[in-house]
């Protein structure tokens, strides 16, 4: 009997331990801090990050320590090879972008990728030196480093260079990659394989793996910042390498390279402010269009997730997604779009009446070739931060698919993205899942991109309440949507708003995806009876949230557990 207690006492404790690790990690609680908050897709970046916060870092600071870490242990997604944006929002009611969205290389072409036929040859747009595009992400951490960080650059570089020299464990997330490149053959992953596999065998998990040229190159930025990438020996080694193996990005490519500091999109909604990243990424204008038009449904209450409220927001998404398809590209190539119409109330009102609340609308696809069907990647990554003077930076940047290109650059040890896909690949064709082809986003030198990437900060009052954005492609806008909806109309805690069931709409394919488990049979019965198609998928996004009560002063922090590796960490 004393044994069985004993037994009984640890196996509780156990699981108590057990508990409070998940909970740490991800879940419906979320993580009280009172000087700064870092929430990212990997525990040791969001370590990184808070570390950097505790030693007097600003907001700003904290993200460049952040960014270069998942560089290094997110090599899916995290990177220095790759884009993205990054929102941000002072205690002092500031507000900036800085857009890092990479560019096609100056001798691109519109019809790059098409053979004499008109077709894609050899899926070159995804796969291949010419799906990579001129990254953007050093250049644009250095950008908002040199305006608005406090710490020495250097400083925040170092964490990311002994987790690169020194190891850390392996994990599970990237089994599957490196299985594939055991397999792979082709001269241009030789590098890769050197850098992922262990003398081209794998890695288990848990076992300590290290970075060594990846290591240099962070060197190198750490000692010249900007130019440590775009410029001497890792330009060289870039331009270099592209040139051996057929691709088109130079030396002069990578020094020419500039961020641009924007304006965010700003809306308002049920008292809230509303920022978001300006064109090229779509997700602004169409995060402010949707919010607009929902505005005037009490959506409380529908009820959350009920049949009624799953319609209404399908239509408002079919709505958005239809304009981001015809409107919305780099704004350096497309001056005339009509950005203060579509976030503005008044067409918001004009599009209201069209929803019919009983039935469902037809996407239009009759103007629209369905042929052709390329995804827009979900292996992106998102993190957020707030320090302890209230400041607040929401950030996402990703390689375009999972690993990016799968190429990484010989002697430098970085993976390169593949962001050409993003581009419509044949003139004159859109594709059915909403990548565009309509003009504002086919292939030109040196322009950026169309991308669902969606930073977002709500704020009142002046301040910054939510810092919220998500990884997951299309996916990203809705994601990030109904985090929202979650915490102002449903008033959830950041970390119930992450966790909830999600669904999709983009307008073309016109059907509507749904998470496993994430809608009831009766509630399916009824949504569908009003004239909507469904799917399931497994997950949808991995969002990463922070909420500030200012009424007691706690930041409250929320790493979705969908992430494998997530976590919230403050102090």
């Amino acid at each position: 009997m004393k044994y069985q207690i004993i037994t009984a006492y640890f196996f509780v404790l156990l699981m108590t331990l057990f508990s409070f690790q998940l909970v740490a990690q991800g879940g419906r609680t979320p993580i009280p801090a009172k000087n700064g908050m870092v929430v990212s897709s990997h525990y040791l970046s969001s370590q990184v990050g808070k570390d950097i916060l505790a030693k007097g870092g600003n907001a700003i600071d904290a993200t460049v320590a952040t960014a270069f870490a998942l560089a290094v242990t997110l090599p899916s997604a995290g990177n220095i090879g790759g884009g993205g944006f990054l929102v941000y929002h002072g205690a002092n009611g500031e507000q900036t972008t800085f857009n890092f969205r990479e560019k096609a290389p100056k001798a691109a072409t519109k019809t790059m990728y098409l053979d004499e036929n008109g077709q894609i040859k050899n899926n070159s747009n995804h796969r291949g030196p010419l799906s990579v595009g001129v990254p953007g992400t050093v250049a644009g951490l250095w950008d908002a480093h040199q305006k608005m960080g406090a710490l020495p650059w250097a400083d925040l570089v170092q964490p990311a260079i002994d987790l690169a020299e020194k190891g850390f464990p392996s994990t599970w997330a990237m089994q599957g990659f490196l299985k594939r490149m055991m397999q792979e053959t082709d001269a241009v992953y030789a590098a890769t394989k050197k850098a992922f596999l262990k003398k081209g065998q794998l890695y288990e998990p848990g076992e300590l793996w290290k970075q060594p040229d990846l290591a240099a190159t962070l060197k190198r930025i750490q000692k010249e910042g900007r130019d440590g990438f775009y410029k001497g020996k890792t330009a060289k080694l870039f331009a270099d390498f592209m040139k051996k193996h057929g691709g088109l990005i130079t030396e002069a490519d990578l020094a020419a390279y500039q961020p641009t500091e924007q304006k965010p999109i700003h809306g308002k909604y049920k008292g809230y402010d509303i920022y978001g990243m300006p064109p090229p990424s779509s997700g602004g204008v169409a995060i402010v269009e949707m919010l607009n038009i929902l505005e005037g449904f009490n959506l409380a209450k529908l009820g959350h997730n009920s049949a009624l409220y799953l319609h209404i927001l399908t239509e408002v998404m079919r709505t958005a997604f239809a304009d981001r398809a015809e409107h919305i590209g780099d704004p350096l190539f497309n001056p005339t779009m009509p950005i203060e119409k579509l976030i503005s109330k008044a067409y918001a009102d004009e599009l209201r009446p069209h929803i019919n609340w009983f039935k469902a609308m037809e996407s239009d696809s009759a103007k629209f070739n369905q042929n052709l069907l390329i995804a827009e990647s979900e292996e992106t990554t998102h993190f957020s931060v707030v320090d302890k003077a209230g400041n607040a930076v929401s950030l996402t940047y990703t390689l375009e698919q999972s690993y990016g290109s799968k190429i990484t650059v010989e002697g430098a040890g970085f993976l390169l993205n593949n962001e050409m896909g993003d581009f419509n690949p044949v003139p004159g064709l859109t594709n059915s899942r909403g990548l565009i082809g309509t003009k504002p986003n086919l292939v030109a030198p040196e322009k950026r991109m169309l991308s669902s990437m969606s930073p977002t900060i709500v704020a009142k009052n002046g301040k910054p309440v939510l810092i919220i954005g998500s990884p997951g492609g299309r996916t990203i806008i809705n994601t990030t949507l109904q985090v929202i909806l979650n915490v102002i109309d449903h008033e959830m805690t950041v970390a119930e708003a992450i966790e909830a069931p999600r669904m999709h709409h983009q307008w073309l394919p016109d059907i509507t995806s749904f998470e496993k488990l994430g809608i009831s049979p009766d509630t399916r019965k009824m949504y569908e009876m009003m004239g909507h198609q469904i799917r399931y998928r497994r997950a949808q996004g991995s969002a990463m949230g922070i909420y500030v009560d200012y009424k007691t002063g706690i930041i409250y922090g929320a790493a979705d557990s969908r992430s494998f590796d997530g976590k919230a960490v403050g102090y």
